[in-house]
């Protein structure tokens, strides 16, 4: 459960971290949009070293996490709900993750 909670505030800080900058470029934003955004950015870095593991594996199941909460903004954020498509592309996205994370390793 920490893992995955450590994977889920990653993938926030690195969302908010690329959206501020967006809202700056795209919907003519204040540019002190970019200040919280790259102290998010910096956060989402520190939080990838929190990960117990190498960082190969970290950053391959990070992926799946990363498309779940992806999702959550898409329906939290821009108002959209996710199809049940997108739902089971997050499924199988989390499924993998879990297989990456959490399988037996020889020592």
């Amino acid at each position: 459960m920490k893992t995955l909670l450590l994977f889920v505030a990653t993938a926030l800080a690195e969302i908010v971290g690329c959206y501020l900058p967006y809202l700056w470029l795209r919907r003519a934003g204040s540019a002190w949009l970019l200040l919280p955004g790259a102290i998010a950015l910096t956060a989402f870095v520190w939080l990838l070293t929190l990960h117990p593991t190498a960082s190969g594996r970290v950053y391959a199941a990070y992926g799946g996490v990363y498309v779940a909460v992806a999702i959550g903004w898409l329906w939290a954020v821009d108002a959209v709900r996710p199809t049940r498509w997108d739902l089971l592309g997050v499924l199988l996205c989390l499924c993998g993750m879990a297989v990456i994370m959490f399988s037996p390793r020889s020592l």
